[in-house]
Parts: structure tokens; C-alpha cells; sequence
């Protein structure tokens, strides 16, 4: 009897054994499957971005664009707008610093004309970029002349009845002048949108578009407070 007990405790014991092992070699075998193709599964989704992901020509905000990425493609259309958009940009330079020489201007004139500035500023730069690209040449300087023909743009009269004013009025003044300024550009830069072929140069003018169709209500709503 107790020959038979210590048998079957060895049989038992051996069993045992068996299971342990064979146990760890399933999961060991089991990490290995799992393992495998995870790592292949990253690869593939890694290339598969690579490959899916291409460089794509800058596009956006226009200002963003490098020189170097400007399309050689153009028409008559783009030359003019940026001929024609540049001394219009650099007059509402012109105002604004005006504005922000004088005392006395409400706060809220005077960050905007620093909004202006800070907004035509790289745009002046790029559609200077843009006529280098094309081998085209800006507008020849139209300094002392009469501007009162151009979209929106002011006369020397306005510029001298600007630079007289001050205080409240200055700010009221420039406002007036600045609405129809930013008017004219929206109508050039529609012209651009509607016949215009180069693609940064359309980017451009819808980003005019916006930004100043927005101005223009932020304006309006400061002459009604002043």
C-alpha cells in the first residue's frame, strides 16, 4: 500500500512538470506571434504615411510662402495687382504712422493702426517677392502725385488734411480715410480672385479680402463710440 501511494505521488509530481512546461512554452510562443507583427505593422503604417504623405506646395496663409516657392505661372492680371496693391499698401503704412505720431488718440485707434502696419507689412514683402519672380518692376514711385485715381487711395489733399488733424478728430479722420482706403483694396483684390492666374498671388487677395472686409466692420464700429 504505501509502494502504490509513493508511485502515484511520482506520477503526479512528473505531470505536473509536464504542465508547467509545456504552459510557459505556449505563452512564450504566444509573446513571440504577438511580438512579430506588431513590429511589422508599424513598418508598414510608418511607410504607408511616407508614401501617402507626399510634400505638398505651400499654400495658406501667404505670407508663409517663401520667395523661392512663388509659381513662375502668371498673367497680366497678377502683375497689375501687385503693381497696383503695393503703393496701396505702403500709403495705409503711411497713414497709420501718421496716426501714431499724434498725441492723444484714443487707445483703440492707435492699436489698430499698429494692426495695420504690422498686418501690410509682410504683404508689401511678398508681392515685392512676387514681381522678382516674375522679372516684373513695381509701379514707378508715384510720390507727390495725385492718387485720388486709384482705388480707394487718398489724395495729397486727404494725406494734408490727415496730417493737420488731431486729437479725436485725427482719429475720426483716419478711420473715414482708412474705410474707403481698405474698400478699394477689397474691390483690386476681387479683381485679382475673379482674373488672376498665379496661385500665391490669388491667396494673397482673398487674404486681403478677408482680413480687410473684417477691418472695415471693426472700423465702423469705432466711429460709432467715438
Amino acid at each position: 500500500m504505501k509502494r502504490n501511494t509513493t508511485t502515484l505521488a511520482a506520477l503526479a509530481l512528473a505531470s505536473a512538470l509536464t504542465l508547467t512546461a509545456c504552459g510557459t512554452g505556449a505563452e512564450d510562443n504566444g509573446a513571440g506571434s504577438e511580438s512579430a507583427p506588431a513590429t511589422s505593422s508599424a513598418a508598414a503604417t510608418s511607410a504607408a504615411t511616407e508614401t501617402a504623405t507626399p510634400s505638398a506646395p505651400a499654400t495658406g496663409s501667404a505670407e508663409e510662402i517663401p520667395a523661392e516657392e512663388i509659381s513662375a505661372e502668371h498673367n497680366d492680371a497678377d502683375v497689375m495687382f501687385a503693381q497696383m496693391m503695393l503703393p496701396h499698401h505702403e500709403q495705409a503704412v503711411q497713414m497709420s504712422e501718421m496716426l501714431l505720431a499724434k498725441d492723444d488718440i484714443p487707445a483703440e485707434v492707435t492699436d489698430f493702426a499698429q494692426q495695420v502696419i504690422d498686418a501690410q507689412g509682410p504683404e508689401i514683402e511678398r508681392m515685392n517677392a512676387m514681381l522678382a519672380a516674375w522679372d516684373a518692376e513695381p509701379m514707378a514711385d508715384m510720390e507727390g502725385m495725385d492718387h485720388g485715381g486709384m482705388s480707394g487711395m487718398m489724395s495729397d489733399q486727404d494725406l494734408a488734411d490727415l496730417e493737420a488733424a488731431q486729437d479725436t478728430e485725427a482719429a475720426r479722420l483716419y478711420l473715414e480715410q482708412m474705410t474707403a482706403h481698405h474698400e478699394g483694396a477689397v474691390d483690386m483684390a476681387q479683381d485679382e480672385v475673379d482674373n488672376g492666374q498665379n496661385p500665391q498671388a490669388v491667396a494673397l487677395a482673398e487674404q486681403v479680402i478677408d482680413a480687410q472686409e473684417a477691418e472695415i466692420t471693426e472700423m465702423e464700429q469705432m466711429l460709432e463710440s467715438l
